[in-house]
């Protein structure tokens, strides 16, 4: 399902980590890996600095995707090398669009430091405006990178994002004969005061269940015949989704940018931003295009 594929990379440690899941994903489904370098020339008022600084650049551009390249080539895999000049996050994001990939895959943070709790700007900032899904890996001791997937996990709230991700767990999910776990988090502390607060659990559980039941069907239809459903409970809908993936094994988690709690193409939910930075496995997030949705229920 993934036909081609869009590494950014600056040739850090991070991105070399993030690398071989790419490989595998390349060797798995067959497909090219295009590998991309943007030779900064926002930063440090390059733009100010003679010509031949920005070749030095572009010079050692050239020298990071064609390494990049040639791992790859080891492995059989088709690539394609791109040194492009600009701001990083927005020459990707415009490369990604231009070229409609079917996916981007990058470290959430590459040369300016390997802090476990930071997110790379750029990384956050392709995340936050790229149409195409973005495969985010953190380049940590303590993450796990396996592939084929076995075990798959889509948390859903009933979001035009979370349908989105649905739709693309599904489709992973019967790609490499995985197992679908699908994941409703109630936050306890969300639902407020109330005059009868066993009617009103009730009724937020009532939805939940009813989120899953749709989210089941739709897989099922898609080729799923087995998905794990489950409601949790928990004052932290973050903390939840880590404990489910220990609990249960889970390779990949599949969240949407953004859930109910509001929608705006550059800001990043909260849940999905502390995943990306925490997740002890890749995280593939998903935006729903303006004006494109799936219908999960019919």
């Amino acid at each position: 399902m993934f036909e081609q594929i869009l590494f950014p990379t600056d040739g850090s440690d991070g991105a070399a980590f993030a690398f071989d899941h790419v490989a595998d994903l390349a060797d798995g489904h067959d497909a090219t890996v295009h590998i991309l370098n943007v030779a900064d020339t926002t930063g440090n008022g390059i733009l100010q600095i003679r010509g031949d600084d920005i070749d030095t650049l572009e010079q050692e551009g050239d020298r990071i995707v064609t390494e990049a390249a040639n791992r790859a080539h080891q492995r059989g895999i088709d690539t394609v090398t791109e040194v492009r000049q600009g701001e990083p996050y927005r020459e990707i994001v415009d490369y990604a669009e231009t070229h409609g990939f079917d996916l981007v895959v990058m470290p959430t943070h590459g040369r300016r430091g390997l802090e476990r709790f930071l997110l790379g700007s750029t990384c956050e900032r392709v995340v936050r405006r790229a149409d195409v899904p973005v495969l985010t890996i953190r380049p940590d001791d303590d993450v796990r990178v396996t592939h084929p997937y076995r075990n798959v996990l889509v948390p859903t709230d009933g979001s035009d994002c979370a349908n989105q991700a649905l739709a693309l767990g599904a489709d992973i999910a019967d790609s490499e004969d995985a197992v679908l776990h699908l994941l409703s988090v109630i936050a306890i502390a969300a639902l407020g005061a109330d005059v009868r607060p066993d009617i009103r659990m009730g009724m937020v559980e009532e939805n939940a269940h009813e989120l899953l039941d749709e989210a089941a069907a739709f897989a099922e239809n898609a080729g799923i015949e087995t998905a794990s459903t489950t409601v949790e409970y928990t004052p932290s809908i973050h903390e939840a989704i880590l404990t489910y993936i220990d609990d249960y094994d889970i390779d990949l988690v599949v969240v949407g940018t953004h859930g109910r709690t509001g929608f705006s193409r550059y800001v990043l939910g909260s849940v999905t931003e502390y995943l990306v930075r925490t997740s002890p496995i890749p995280v593939l997030t998903v935006r729903a295009p303006e004006g494109d949705t799936k219908d999960v229920s019919g």
